[in-house]
């Protein structure tokens, strides 16, 4: 964390005896962390937002998130949300909470909000999106940020596989056993497409919600039909076969970006 001159912490003033919601949409890079929830005695994004919280408002505040990232998944905007007395300003949160977060984690925007606003229970879909470095020679610059995949990819083949997973469908294949049993394994799918970007390959993903390491473990089927190594029909097989973890396996988590959190309308009318 670079060294930061002077404190923003607020005065005794800036305490209400009324509670608020507020609403912040955060960026980080995942690679240093155990996840976004908390661990003990490890490392997490909300273990550092809520260390930010306490010291600029001097209270022990407890945070929830609209979608739960797994060790070393990245997001350019996860959505958090909590109670708090404190008055000072979203654009005072904004910079106090940055000027105490280290420098792979950023609040980007913060809304007051209904206080019962749920940031998970009114989120209608969830977007990530998978970056595969596709070239003969690895990236220093894309290390840690991307999957590195030397051999040639059919995108049109790796779409042809993507439009099965379009509609609601049990995705049990695609899920990782952790240990937990899954009550529910459908999902509806709104949209799953692979594009090229110069030497990316990305694979983009909306669903209204996901299961665990269904991302990682659909790319990494997807990326066995682009090599020519399964057909889109054998991975419409795996699908269908509804057998828990059978399309492993999973892709690293270093390639994984939550991109968007989307709600029936804009965060900032929600008051």
């Amino acid at each position: 964390m670079n060294q930061k001159m002077g404190s923003p912490q607020g005065d005794p003033e800036s305490v209400s005896t009324v509670a608020t919601r507020l609403v912040l949409l955060v960026e980080y890079n995942g690679r240093n962390y155990c996840g976004f929830q908390l661990q003990a005695g490890q490392p997490t994004v909300q273990g550092e937002l809520e260390t930010a919280l306490k010291k600029l408002t001097g209270d022990t505040i407890r945070i929830a998130t609209a979608s739960r990232t797994d060790s070393g998944v990245h997001a350019r905007m996860q959505v958090v949300s909590f109670k708090t007395k404190s008055k000072l300003n979203p654009a005072t949160f904004i910079s106090g909470l940055n000027y105490y977060l280290p420098d792979d984690i950023a609040v980007i925007k913060a809304y007051r909000t209904d206080i019962n606003f749920d940031v998970r229970r009114r989120a209608v879909s969830r977007e990530y999106e998978y970056y595969i470095l596709n070239r003969p020679t690895r990236s220093p610059l894309w290390h840690g940020r991307s999957y590195y995949v030397p051999g040639q990819m059919d995108i049109e083949e790796m779409n042809k596989a993507c439009r099965y997973l379009i509609g609601q469908h049990d995705l049990a294949s695609f899920a990782s056993n952790l240990g937990v049993e899954l009550e529910n394994t459908v999902r509806r799918i709104h949209r799953a497409e692979v594009s090229r970007d110069g030497d990316l390959v990305v694979f983009n993903i909306q669903a209204n919600a996901f299961l665990p390491h269904q991302v990682r473990n659909t790319v990494g089927a997807l990326i066995r039909v682009g090599l020519g190594r399964m057909t889109p029909d054998e991975f419409y097989s795996i699908m269908d076969a509804r057998k828990m973890g059978l399309a492993g396996p999973a892709a690293p988590a270093c390639g994984l970006y939550l991109t968007r959190v989307n709600y029936a309308r804009p965060i900032e009318e929600e008051i």
